[in-house]
């Protein structure tokens, strides 16, 4: 697995976080459930002069995770701590994939002197009908049957279930599920705020990307709009079809396409 893409690494306090280089960070990525912030390197490597900066979170990658509540304030909380710890000038963009997307919801909506604009790919809707975990919960059953596999069999156990990525997404993707400390399913996690509350109370510019329900994508298009409606300030959404829930591993040229549109009108 390359790791040229991030050529300074550091911990504040429990959390693991790398940069792209030694200047102040312009863009910040924060992954999904049971990926770490090396799922990032794929992208960024497409995205030539960024200056990049990824979090791997509580638990997950090389982070820790402290005896507390496992939800979605203190991933924003996470967030906010490293942000503050590195040099920067003005606010960042910050693009977040599935949990990490909600976790950059959150960050928005309640830091607006920390983000300058936000990019959400796919994130879950909190919406209360969606899945609940009041309290200690179990490992899934695909993540438990990954991680008794060793790394080149998760590599092709991605690769059968998903044909169709790119293959230097595999690896990283498949280091990450031995990587998640199991340990956070005996932690509680507190329902979540719905994205809808979150955009209500966000005033920086919004991209939402999603992909197709039918593939397995958490928003709907119907969902997108309502979203809208929501937003306090800019916002726009972009459907990628025939893609899923990991919308730029399905389909990584649109999804470069639309968040670099973006970052070039937010920078």
């Amino acid at each position: 697995m390359s790791a040229a893409m991030f050529g300074v690494r550091g911990t504040t306090e429990h959390l693991a976080w790398y940069r792209t280089d030694e200047a102040e960070a312009e863009v910040v990525f924060l992954h999904g459930f049971s990926d770490s912030a090396q799922c990032w390197e794929p992208l960024i490597g497409a995205m030539p002069g960024i200056r990049a900066l990824a979090i791997d979170a509580r638990g997950h990658g090389e982070s820790g995770l402290p005896e507390e509540p496992f939800g979605y304030a203190a991933h924003r909380d996470d967030a906010a701590l490293v942000l503050s710890s590195q040099p920067r000038d003005g606010g960042v963009v910050v693009v977040g994939h599935s949990m990490g997307a909600l976790s950059a919801a959150y960050l928005a909506a309640s830091r607006p002197d920390l983000v300058r604009a936000v990019v959400l790919e796919d994130p879950p809707t909190g919406e209360p009908s969606a899945a609940r975990r009041r309290g200690p919960s179990s490992m899934p059953d695909w993540l438990a049957e990954l991680r008794e596999l060793d790394l080149p069999a998760r590599i092709a156990r991605g690769h059968s279930a998903d044909p169709d990525w790119p293959e230097d997404e595999l690896e990283s993707w498949a280091v990450s599920k031995a990587q998640l400390n199991p340990h956070l399913f005996d932690l509680p996690s507190p329902d979540p705020t719905p994205l809808t509350d979150l955009l209500a109370e966000t005033t920086c510019p919004v991209l939402l990307i999603h992909g197709d329900p039918a593939r397995g994508a958490l928003i709907s298009t119907e969902y997108a709009e309502r979203c809208g409606q929501a937003a306090a300030g800019d916002f726009q959404a972009a459907h990628i079809s025939n893609t899923g829930h990991s919308v730029r591993r399905d389909n990584r040229p649109q999804y470069l396409a639309e968040l670099t549109s973006f970052l070039n009108h937010h920078h």
